[in-house]
């Protein structure tokens, strides 16, 4: 885990913090960010937020799409955009997962971490 001299923070507990800040800023509910880093899990990151409609996930999608390539972050895979009621975002080492809130009741995804 590498950390920044300055602020003692890990990359991906900043990049966690980023994109939460972003998320928050778009309206996005209840945003989770669980830093998994070294824990063994299949990524080093974890989001999981509400969005209102299926049009609000996607534009939430789209402007992850957006961060991504501004902070250089390559462009993530992304599964689920055309229904919009779990899009799910690969960004390498972070995956983003965004709800509709029915969707979200219903796979309790922060019931795996004992987050809830």
């Amino acid at each position: 885990m590498e950390k920044h001299r300055e602020t003692g923070v890990s990359g991906i507990e900043e990049k966690l913090n980023r994109i939460r800040l972003r998320l928050e800023e778009l309206k996005a509910g209840r945003v989770l960010c669980l830093n998994l880093e070294g824990k063994g899990f299949f990524t080093e990151g974890l989001v999981v937020l509400t969005a209102n409609s299926a049009r609000h996930a996607r534009s939430l999608a789209d402007d992850m799409v957006v961060l991504c390539r501004e902070k250089s972050w390559g462009h993530p895979h992304t599964e689920g955009y055309d229904l919009g009621q779990w899009i799910l975002l690969d960004l390498d080492n972070i995956v983003v997962n965004i709800f509709l809130e029915s969707a979200r009741e219903l796979y309790r995804l922060e019931s795996l971490w004992s987050c809830e």
